[in-house]
Formats: C-alpha cells, sequence, structure tokens
C-alpha cells in the first residue's frame, strides 16, 4: 500500500518552527492566566483543575494532552462531550464556550507533541480507524485548532439535539472532519496556519 503523502521536510520544519516561537511567547503571556484558571477550576470541581488525556498523536504515537478540568468526577468514559453535559460545572461551561480549557495545550505544542493549527487529536478508538490515505493525517502533529475545529465549535450543542449523540458523531461529524483534514495537510500553508490562528481568536 502506497505510504499517505504529508507535509515535506521544509514545510515540518517551517510549521514546527512558528510553532515553538508562537507557544513560547503564548506561554509567556499566559501562564499567570491559566494557573489562575487551574485554581477556579479545582474550586468548581472540587478536584485538581488540571488533567491529562491520553491522545493519539503523530505517527500514532500516544501523548499526554493537557486542559483544564470542566466536569466534576473522572474524565473518564465516553469520549463525546455530549454524553457528560450533567457532569459539567458552570466554571466549565464558560471555558468550554470560550476554548479557555485548551490553554495548557500551549505546553504540548512547545514539547513538540501538538501543532497550534491541525487536525484535533484522537482516543485510540477513533484513530485506529482511519485506513488508507486517511492515515496521512497521523503524519502532522495534531493542533489546538483547525478548519474542522472552527467548523464544528458548537460541536458539543450540535450533539445535545441528537437522538443517538454517539451515533451522529460516527457516521456524520467524524468523517467530515477527516475529509477537512486531509484537505487542510494537502493545501497547507502557514498562511493558512495564520488564518485559522486569527479566527479561532475572534471566534
Amino acid at each position: 500500500m502506497e505510504k499517505p503523502i504529508g507535509l515535506n521536510r521544509n514545510q515540518q520544519f517551517l510549521k514546527r518552527l512558528f510553532d515553538v516561537l508562537f507557544s513560547f511567547v503564548g506561554l509567556f503571556f499566559m501562564i499567570v492566566p491559566i494557573i489562575f484558571l487551574i485554581v477556579m477550576a479545582t474550586l468548581s470541581t472540587k478536584k485538581f483543575g488540571l488533567f491529562s488525556q491520553q491522545r493519539v498523536g503523530r505517527n500514532a504515537k500516544l501523548f499526554l494532552m493537557y486542559k483544564i478540568r470542566t466536569m466534576t468526577g473522572d474524565h473518564q468514559g465516553p469520549s463525546i462531550s455530549a454524553l457528560n453535559r450533567s457532569r459539567i460545572t458552570s466554571f466549565g461551561k464558560i471555558l468550554r464556550r470560550t476554548n479557555l480549557d485548551e490553554l495548557p495545550q500551549l505546553f504540548n505544542v512547545f514539547i513538540g507533541n501538538m501543532s497550534l493549527v491541525g487536525p484535533r487529536p484522537d482516543v485510540s478508538g477513533y484513530a485506529d480507524k482511519l485506513v488508507g490515505d486517511e492515515r496521512v493525517i497521523l503524519s502532522v502533529r495534531p493542533g489546538i485548532t483547525g478548519p474542522a475545529t472552527l467548523k464544528y465549535k458548537n460541536e458539543e450543542k450540535l450533539l445535545s439535539m441528537q437522538r443517538d449523540p454517539k451515533e451522529y458523531n460516527d457516521k456524520i461529524i467524524w468523517k467530515e472532519k477527516i475529509k477537512m483534514n486531509k484537505q487542510y495537510i494537502e493545501n497547507w500553508s502557514l498562511l493558512y496556519d495564520i488564518q485559522c490562528i486569527i479566527k479561532t481568536v475572534l471566534n
């Protein structure tokens, strides 16, 4: 089977250089707000406000992705957020609506687990389903944001309206995200990444 083609070496270097510089500046300015949000999340969930989840990264290697805690109890079980809505705290809803719970992933970007822009990192059960040229998605570092993330920024609300959220996610949203993520990689440019970041901040 022919290996899926991803970014070339020069593109990978340019993307990584941008990630390191941007995430360093981001962490420098956001470290105090991140600590404040962790403290607030600790108070609202009654558990330490920073937690990690195992996700599938570049070349299918597992890594720990960091987020600010938004739910009571353990962040385990179904990966579909709509199935856990009853456990999301009031403060957690604000974090999710503003995407502030994703801020600790700047550290993931800085150390090389993630990129600022790219496909969102899946859990093993979903990443294992990628076949053929779909696996080009695993040739790049997963991102904090990206075209698919922007399109489905209201994913939790959309899923909460479905009779079977998991089925709708698996048959509709996940397949559309695969298509969009492939297109992102095939048409990658640094300008495109910058545009995605600006759209994420403005949205």
